[in-house]
C-alpha cells in the first residue's frame, strides 16, 4: 500500500488502481487524480478536513465512491451520501479495512463546541486520529503525526508519539505552520518517533512512503 501525503490532512492510501481518500478539505489544494476512489473517510466537520468541491469533483470521477464520517459530517455534508462510523466500528471495503477509534475532536477552547471526531486505521498498518490524541493499536507500523493547531501544543504531541512508538511516522495538519514551524514541529516528531525505535519521514505534498 502507498500512502501519498498532501496539504495539511489529507492524504491518498493506494492499492494497485484503487484509492482511499482521507481528509480532502479546504487547505488542500485539488487532488491530481480522484478516478478509482473506493471510499472517502472525513474524520470530522471542520472545513480543513472536506469541502463540498472537494467531495463533488471525486464523486464526479468516481460515482460509486463511499462516504464515511461521525454523525457530525453526515449532519454537515447533507448533499452526500455519508455512513455514520462510530468507534469500535469496522468496514471492510476491498482492498481497504478500515477501523474506527474515538469519539471527539480535541478542546480547542471552552467557548468552542466540542464536535464529534474519529481516527482511522487503515489495513491494519495506517493511524490517523484526525484532530485528536485518540490512541490507535500499540507500535502501529506507520502513524500520521497532527503537527499544529489551534488544539494542540508540541509537548502534547511528543506525548502522544511516546506513548503510540509507531515504527514510522510522518506529518499532517501541517499548513498552519510557517516553514520555521514546520521544522521546529519536525525535528520533535523525529526525536520522539526515534526514541520510541521508529523512523520518521517529513513527506511533504505529494510525497509518497509504501507500507
Amino acid at each position: 500500500m502507498r500512502i501519498t501525503k498532501y496539504e495539511h490532512a489529507c492524504f491518498v492510501a493506494s492499492i494497485a488502481d484503487k484509492k482511499l481518500i482521507v481528509d480532502p478539505g479546504s487547505f488542500t489544494v485539488p487532488l491530481p487524480d480522484t478516478n478509482n476512489v473506493v471510499a472517502v473517510v472525513v474524520t470530522h466537520e471542520h472545513a480543513d478536513h472536506w469541502t463540498p468541491e472537494h467531495l463533488q469533483r471525486i464523486l464526479t470521477n468516481s460515482p460509486d465512491v463511499k462516504f464515511f464520517g461521525p454523525a457530525g459530517v453526515a449532519a454537515a455534508a447533507t448533499d452526500f451520501e455519508f455512513t455514520v462510523v462510530t468507534d469500535g466500528q469496522k468496514v471492510v471495503l476491498d482492498p481497504f479495512t478500515l477501523e474506527f477509534f474515538g469519539e471527539n475532536h480535541a478542546v480547542i477552547h471552552s467557548s468552542f463546541p466540542v464536535v464529534d471526531n474519529v481516527g482511522v486505521l487503515i489495513n491494519d498498518t495506517v493511524f490517523y486520529p484526525g484532530d485528536s490524541f485518540t490512541q490507535g493499536p500499540p507500535s502501529v507500523e506507520l502513524l500520521a503525526v497532527p503537527a499544529s493547531a489551534p488544539w494542540l501544543k508540541i509537548g502534547e504531541v511528543m506525548d502522544y508519539v511516546l506513548e503510540a512508538k509507531p515504527k514510522r511516522s510522518f506529518p499532517v495538519h501541517e499548513m498552519v505552520n510557517s516553514v520555521i514551524g514546520n521544522g521546529m514541529a519536525n525535528a520533535r516528531i523525529q526525536a520522539t518517533t526515534e526514541q520510541g525505535g521508529g523512523e520518521f519521514f517529513p513527506l511533504a505534498p505529494g510525497e509518497s512512503i509504501e507500507v
